[in-house]
């Protein structure tokens, strides 16, 4: 099933088309990684999907549902959970206040949500009433995720979600986001750990320079010379 239909987005700040004019498409249980250099465009397409950016050009369409540029709710109300790269949590409030906050357009729904992700995610369990500013950054990071969980999405967008980690907290990361596509939810993820992502990836995308150069299976990918030679460390 196509849960994301993405055609000929393009915009960015200040009237300067950062992102010109890229497609992608996803079916349900995808998992899609958005590789490139600095300055590609990466992180600012993801915020345009997800509604924090404007565009002038282009459709989005999730669940079949047609957004509009800039409807950071509409976004919400179509079943997409957003997780950004900094501050993506609420750090003076605490842990069981940001996972209801996470819940807060289905209120009724917060004690179940929230036991699901304890359940998941553990470690937050005997974290619940510290604020979340004392996490460690791979906890801050699990925490991120459990909140946009609690809104039960079918798609995820995830910004750099393994930056500022361990190696132990970043493995850890992939294979929570890896198990969340085994379940149904769609994501499409930038980082740039590009070997560590496409390996659990599905598809890997290539951004330079605001354009798509490139869109292949992620095993293609990290098999491909040029792709190795540019992007991969060789």
């Amino acid at each position: 099933m196509r849960l994301i239909e993405i055609s000929g987005l393009k915009g960015g700040y200040g009237g300067e088309d950062i992102v010109k004019g890229i497609d992608v498409h996803l079916n349900q249980g995808d998992l899609a990684v958005i590789i490139g250099p600095n300055g590609a465009g990466k992180s600012t397409f993801l915020k345009m999907v997800a509604g924090l950016v404007g565009y002038h050009s282009g459709t989005v369409q999730i669940n079949g549902r047609a957004l509009v540029s800039g409807d950071a709710r509409g976004l919400a109300a179509a079943g997409v959970g957003f997780v950004p790269q900094e501050f993506n949590v609420f750090a003076s409030m605490t842990v069981r206040e940001n996972l209801e906050m996470g819940c807060y357009a289905e209120p009724r729904e917060t004690r179940r949500r929230m036991d699901e992700q304890l359940v998941r995610f553990p470690l937050l369990a005997g974290r619940l009433r510290v604020q979340a500013r004392t996490l460690s950054g791979g906890q801050r990071q699990t925490l991120a995720l459990a909140v946009a969980l609690m809104m039960a999405p079918s798609v995820l967008l995830l910004d750099e979600p393994s930056a500022g980690l361990s190696p132990v907290a970043a493995t850890a990361m992939f294979e929570t986001v890896k198990q969340l596509t085994q379940e149904g939810i769609t994501v499409l993820m930038v980082e740039q750990n590009a070997l560590a992502a496409l390996a659990i990836a599905d598809r890997g995308l290539v951004f330079v320079m605001g354009e798509k150069v490139r869109d292949a299976t992620a095993v293609a990918l990290t098999h491909d010379p040029e792709t190795r030679r540019l992007f991969l460390g060789g």
